[in-house]
C-alpha cells in the first residue's frame, strides 16, 4: 500500500556541481601552470630530468583542466531524480532521461561505497540506485538504460550511479526517504558494499 503523499520526492543532482568544477578546473589549471612555468625557466631544483618531470606533470594538470572547461555544459548540465506515486524518474534535458513505473520494477535499492581516504577532509561515499527489473522485457522497453545495465557488479539489474557524494548532501537519507515512501514492499533498503580508500 503506497502513502497517500502527493508531492513527489524531487533531488537536485546538479546541486553544487558548478562550484565543484570550477574549483577543481582553477587547482589543476594553476597546478599546471606553475609546473610548466617552473620547469621551462629552471626554476626546479634536481638538474634536467626534474625540469621535465616538472613540464610533464604540469602539461598533464593542464590537460585535466582543459578537458573540464570542454567538458563544462556536460558536467553542469541541470540532472534530476523523482521518487513519486507512479515510480522513479531521471530528468536530463541535455541528456537521456528515462521514466520506470513501479510495476516494471521487482526490486529497488540504495547502495553506497564509503571514501575512507584520510587525505580527505570532508567524508563522503560513492552512491547508487540499483534497479531490477520484474520482467524480461524490460530491457527491450527501456533501451534509454541499456548503459547501465549489470554496470560496476550488479547483476540482473540497473546501477545509477551519483559518483562521489559528501555526507553533508544527504543524497542518501533523501533516496531512503522517498523511497520508503513510494517503492512499497519492493524496496530493499540502503546497502554498504566496504569502503575504498582513493588517492585524492
Amino acid at each position: 500500500m503506497y502513502h497517500q503523499q502527493t508531492s513527489p520526492v524531487v533531488i537536485d543532482l546538479a546541486h553544487g556541481v558548478r562550484a565543484k568544477s570550477a574549483a577543481a578546473i582553477a587547482v589543476c589549471g594553476g597546478l599546471g601552470v606553475l609546473g610548466v612555468a617552473a620547469g621551462l625557466t629552471g626554476r626546479v631544483s634536481g638538474g634536467p630530468g626534474v625540469a621535465v618531470a616538472a613540464v610533464a606533470v604540469g602539461g598533464f594538470l593542464l590537460l585535466i583542466a582543459l578537458t573540464g572547461v570542454l567538458l563544462w555544459r556536460v558536467l553542469t548540465r541541470p540532472r534530476s531524480l523523482m521518487i513519486d506515486q507512479t515510480g522513479v524518474r531521471w530528468i536530463d534535458p541535455r541528456g537521456s532521461s528515462w521514466s520506470i513505473a513501479w510495476p516494471e520494477l521487482a526490486a529497488i535499492s540504495v547502495s553506497r561505497t564509503v571514501n575512507r581516504n584520510p587525505r580527505k577532509v570532508v567524508s563522503s561515499a560513492m552512491v547508487r540506485l540499483d534497479l531490477f527489473p520484474a520482467d524480461p522485457g524490460f530491457r527491450q522497453r527501456h533501451p534509454e538504460m541499456e548503459r547501465l545495465w549489470e554496470f560496476h557488479r550488479v547483476r540482473d539489474g540497473y546501477r545509477v550511479p551519483f559518483g562521489d557524494v559528501p555526507d553533508s548532501h544527504g543524497l542518501v537519507p533523501r533516496l531512503d526517504e522517498g523511497l520508503r515512501l513510494f517503492a512499497g514492499p519492493r524496496y530493499r533498503g540502503v546497502s554498504d558494499e566496504g569502503f575504498t580508500v582513493g588517492l585524492f
